[in-house]
C-alpha cells in the first residue's frame, strides 16, 4: 500500500511540474543568467564599465565636430559563450517587474578589440544640438518571471560579443554601472 501511495505521489508531481524545472531568480539586481538547454542556468560575466569620450581634432582645432561617448569593457572576449542560430533565454533581475522592460533593459553588440570591448552610447555634433543614442540595440521579447526578474527570449541571435545593462528607474544616477557579458559564436 505504501509504495501504491509513493508511486501515485510521485505520478501526480510529474504531471503537474509537466517535466520542467524552475530556475531560481537571480541573486541580485542586475545579475543575469541564461537558461541552457538541459534546463540548468549559468551566470552571465560580470564587469565595470569605463565611459571615455573622445572629440575629433575639428572640435579643438576650430569648435566644429563631433564627441562620442563609449562604453568600454575589459577584454576583448567574455567566458560565457552561446550559438550563433539557437535561441536565447534568459532571466534578468530588476527592482521589481512592474516597469516595462524595454525601458530599463538594453541588451546591445559591442564592437571587439584585442584588448576591450566597446560601444558607442552617444555621439553629439556641434551643429546638431541634441546627442543621439548610438547602441546597437538586440530586440527581444519578455515577459514577468518569479517576483522580481524578467524571461527575455531572443530568437536570432548573431555572432559577437553582447552585453546588458539594467537600469534602477528609483535611481537617478546609474554610475558604477555594472554590465552582464555574453559572446555567440
Amino acid at each position: 500500500m505504501k509504495k501504491i501511495i509513493i508511486s501515485l505521489l510521485f505520478t501526480i508531481f510529474v504531471i503537474f511540474s509537466n517535466g520542467q524545472v524552475t530556475i531560481a531568480e537571480p541573486d541580485f539586481i542586475g545579475e543575469t543568467v541564461v537558461v541552457k538547454k538541459d534546463k540548468t542556468s549559468q551566470l552571465l560575466e560580470k564587469q565595470t564599465i569605463k565611459i571615455k569620450t573622445k572629440a575629433g581634432a575639428g572640435v579643438y582645432i576650430f569648435g566644429v565636430g563631433k564627441i562620442k561617448s563609449k562604453i568600454n569593457v575589459t577584454g576583448c572576449c567574455s567566458s560565457v559563450r552561446l550559438t550563433a542560430g539557437e535561441p536565447i533565454t534568459l532571466i534578468i533581475k530588476a527592482v521589481d517587474n512592474l516597469t516595462d522592460p524595454m525601458s530599463i533593459i538594453s541588451i546591445f553588440k559591442f564592437e571587439k578589440t584585442k584588448k576591450e570591448r566597446k560601444a558607442e552610447i552617444s555621439s553629439t555634433g556641434t551643429f546638431e544640438g541634441d546627442s543621439q543614442n548610438n547602441l546597437n540595440i538586440v530586440s527581444f521579447t519578455a515577459s514577468k518571471y518569479g517576483k522580481n526578474s524578467y524571461l527575455i527570449k531572443i530568437d536570432t541571435p548573431v555572432a559577437g560579443e553582447f552585453g546588458i545593462i539594467v537600469k534602477n528607474p528609483n535611481v537617478l544616477n546609474n554610475a558604477n554601472t555594472i554590465v552582464a557579458c555574453y559572446g555567440v559564436d
